[in-house]
């Protein structure tokens, strides 16, 4: 080995501290210049505190995987960027009572969800969205208080629940997407009268609505039961008078057999109740078709 020569390592293993130095900042410079894009965060890069351009934008209908995640570069010094959550984001609003139109008091407790679609609006108006949640929940409170105010409790537990939360949802998304956010959804996780005589009143006044629409029901039902039986009555007689006009010693036979069958079986085929006597001439004329017309 020559030592007139050093080798590399041995250069470095010399005189180490400028190659660890050197090292630690191309590291540095690199982590500066490099940045890993989350499949689920989209960024604002700003050069010199303004903004510049989107990265791994959020679209409607994208597909997880074919977005803009991965490496990007930058530009050390000059540029920085803002991380926004892609996801879809939670509001919770606080508990409140809400006063509907049959002067129910109502403790309801909902939620909403909504996500970052336009980040550089976002980052301009509110700067994270946290902040966003924070300005949209008075709104939803509003809102929910507002729309709530116009029905009665019973639509709550009916189908027309699910419009009231589309109107709601919509008036939110009005202020929404002043804050460059869309609002996916809007429940309520409960909406329950408070315990006591308001609760119980509440009961009683279900009850009897519901007591009342079946009486409703079953009257209507009546009647139309009462027309179809005399709809079907005016059909038969009709039709035994067609019968007549055609065969009247067949309608004469016919009428006799029914008229046998209730005197002698009964209505429904059950026997007249008690002992039932008949005493009546072999030549009594109710007897005719046992004489075989005559």
């Amino acid at each position: 080995m020559s030592y007139d020569n050093p080798s590399f390592i041995e250069r470095i293993a010399q005189n180490p501290v400028p190659w660890i130095v050197t090292s630690v900042a191309g590291l540095f410079l690199l982590f500066s210049t490099v940045s890993v894009v989350p499949e689920t965060r989209q960024g604002v890069v700003l050069r010199l505190s303004k903004p510049d351009r989107i990265i791994n934008g959020y679209h409607k209908g994208e597909v997880f995987g074919e977005t803009g995640a991965g490496l990007i570069a930058k530009i050390p010094f000059f540029e920085e960027i803002i991380w926004i959550d892609k996801r879809i984001l939670d509001i919770d609003m606080d508990p409140q009572q809400v006063l509907s139109t049959d002067q129910l008091r109502l403790n309801v407790d909902a939620y909403a969800r909504f996500r970052i679609v336009d980040p550089l609006k976002m980052y301009t108006a509110a700067r994270t969205s946290d902040s966003v949640a924070t300005a949209l929940r008075p709104i939803l409170g509003s809102a929910l208080r507002n729309e709530l105010g116009k029905r009665q409790f019973a639509d709550l537990l009916s189908p027309e629940r699910d419009r009231v939360m589309d109107s709601i949802r919509g008036r939110l998304n009005r202020v929404a997407a002043q804050y460059g956010a869309e609002i996916v959804d809007v429940r309520i996780k409960r909406a329950d009268l408070p315990d006591g005589s308001p609760l119980e009143s509440a009961y009683a006044r279900m009850k009897s609505a519901r007591t009342q629409e079946a009486l409703t029901i079953e009257a209507d039902g009546f009647r139309q039961a009462q027309i179809i039986r005399a709809e079907a009555d005016a059909k038969a007689a009709q039709t035994y008078a067609a019968a007549f006009g055609k065969d009247p010693e067949f309608y004469d036979f016919y009428r006799a057999m029914q008229s046998y069958k209730v005197t002698f079986i009964g209505v429904n085929g059950e026997a007249p109740k008690g002992n039932t006597s008949f005493v009546l001439a072999p030549s009594n004329d109710y007897l005719r078709e046992f004489r075989g017309g005559k």
